[in-house]
């Protein structure tokens, strides 16, 4: 004859041998008394569906009541209408127990609960082999429907656990990153361009800024004549003005006017700026790049900038619906390695919809990618990382550094993950 449980409050509390049957054994639920055991919902009811518990009374007293116990189905329901988002945490925690892991609620007086993850994980899995007693936790698993939003800034560590509209489950896993290169190339200073209205040119660079640095794009074509002409990004460029190596004789108006590097200053935008030092020039460059992208080209150059400070070159990521794409170790172009990583970059607050998130990964994993997620915070402070070419880099000016830099940055990979 299997026990029989009864609900009281939000947990199943078990009599007889229950300690020994389900706690010691099997890790569910913590011990009470004597050899009695509290479950919570979900492991009663996982518990009930295995057929390990005969039923549940739902009055609260037991043996002493008038109600007869239930079984799994009228349990399942009025745990689904009592308890939030019940039924997709059921089926993780179900699925999981099916490969093998012993489970915690991840809330205090649970095993394994703590206060400071118990809003953002629902369940922790424990390594194959340790009892919820040992606390080695492999897993701290969220549990998202399909439909939901994930906030980017709280992930990292986690297990994100996503119940699609057909119960089907499927597993990420979010670390923070760190990401570390090792191409070795300094920009010339003395580098002098032509603003345009949405890239900068170049045209006389040295050889070494595309083939070593893998700056830029080369102006070519069939039969060219002209040699050494280079079209540089806005980030990129910014980031070479940022650095003291490129200044601008000419800026191009929207309009298609031009000004060379002494008109007077008007007050009118980047058309009408003095640009004949690097300062200025990033200026100028910076505030084009908010006229073409807004408050994103801020992010964007300022994730670029710390990824070229760490021995990184990122490059355009379009044509994989991103922001950069990464090679760690550049030596020369014609020698070009496989990049290693696909770059978002978003705001703390950004949001994660389950859906694209999925998307993302399998795009970054079709291609032989990780995912990166640049979390970039524009609060005024010293942003990057220290150490850099200039040794970290400061914003100047309210709302944004010249050189878009001054954001705190968090980089988060996010991957696929079998359980």
């Amino acid at each position: 004859m299997q026990p029989t449980g009864d609900l009281r409050g939000d947990a199943v509390h078990v009599g007889g041998d229950a300690r020994q049957r389900f706690y010691d054994s099997r890790g569910y639920g913590r011990p009470l008394d004597g050899n009695a055991i509290a479950l919570s919902r979900i492991e009663a009811a996982h518990l009930l569906f295995r057929g390990d518990l005969s039923g549940v009374t739902l009055d609260g007293k037991g043996n002493d009541g008038d109600a007869a116990p239930v079984g799994f189905e009228r349990f399942f329901v009025d745990s689904a209408a009592a308890v939030d988002r019940f039924a997709v945490r059921y089926l993780v925690y179900a699925d999981l127990r099916d490969r093998g892991f012993y489970l915690s609620p991840a809330r205090e007086p649970w095993p394994g609960g703590r206060v400071d993850v118990a809003d953002a994980v629902d369940v922790v899995a424990y390594e194959r082999g340790s009892t919820p007693d040992t606390g080695n936790v492999r897993y701290p698993v969220r549990v998202v429907g399909e439909r939901e939003s994930i906030p980017a800034a709280d992930v990292a560590g986690q297990t994100l656990a996503v119940v699609d509209e057909e119960s089907d489950i499927t597993y990420f896993e979010a670390e923070p990153a760190n990401v570390e290169g090792s191409t070795d190339y300094e920009p010339s200073a003395g580098l002098t361009g032509v603003l345009l209205a949405d890239r900068v040119v170049v045209w006389d660079a040295p050889s070494g800024l595309y083939e070593h640095g893998f700056y830029g794009q080369p102006l070519t074509g069939r039969a060219a004549a002209v040699e050494g002409a280079l079209q540089l990004s806005l980030v990129e460029a910014a980031s070479l003005a940022a650095d003291g190596s490129l200044r601008l004789t000419a800026v191009v108006d929207d309009d298609g006017g031009k000004n060379g590097p002494e008109t007077p200053d008007t007050g009118d935008g980047p058309a009408s700026a003095t640009t004949d030092d690097p300062a200025s020039a990033a200026a100028a460059i910076v505030a084009r790049g908010r006229d073409v992208e807004g408050d994103r080209f801020d992010r964007r150059l300022a994730a670029y900038r710390d990824l070229r400070n760490r021995e990184t070159v990122p490059k355009t990521g379009f044509k994989f619906g991103a922001d950069f794409r990464t090679y760690l170790d550049v030596e020369t172009v014609e020698d070009l390695p496989h990049s290693e990583h696909l770059v978002r970059v978003v705001q703390p607050e950004h949001v994660l919809a389950p859906r694209e998130l999925s998307l993302d990964v399998r795009l970054a994993g079709g291609v032989r990618k990780e995912l990166l997620f640049a979390l970039v915070d524009e609060g005024g402070r010293e942003g990057g990382r220290k150490g850099g070419r200039e040794g970290g880099r400061k914003g100047g000016r309210k709302g944004g550094a010249a050189d878009g830099s001054d954001g705190d940055i968090e980089w988060l990979s996010v991957g696929r993950l079998t359980p």
